[in-house]
């Protein structure tokens, strides 16, 4: 049985673009950081990456603080910043890994 030759421009355009999740807060700033298609540079992307992930993780101790001493009447969203700062933590990592993977492999290469 062969492959169908279908692909995701065929199926939704060429001007087809996914849309970054609203509602996140900081962590949603990941997705906005510029290209180097779109002009900006690597270095400049990971320094937003990484003040984003700062920024998320600043919220969530700032939350998890709050609800142990009793200043939140919400603990719905303390623990939803928690969580939102554990997600982002662990893409990061995962993102770090796949990078490291990578410069190895091309470092094998090169041998």
């Amino acid at each position: 049985m062969s492959a169908l030759p279908i692909s995701p421009t065929s199926v939704l355009g060429s001007a087809a673009q996914i849309s970054p999740i609203s509602g996140l807060g900081p962590a949603a700033q990941l997705s906005s950081a510029p290209s180097t298609a779109q002009g900006g540079n690597f270095g400049d992307a990971l320094t937003q990456a990484i003040d984003a992930l700062q920024q998320t993780q600043d919220t969530a101790s700032t939350a998890a603080t709050q609800l142990a001493t009793g200043q939140t009447t919400d603990p719905t969203t303390a623990v939803t910043d928690v969580e939102n700062a554990q997600l982002a933590m662990e893409l990061a990592s995962q993102i770090t890994e796949k990078a490291v993977s990578a410069v190895q492999t091309i470092f094998q290469t090169q041998d």
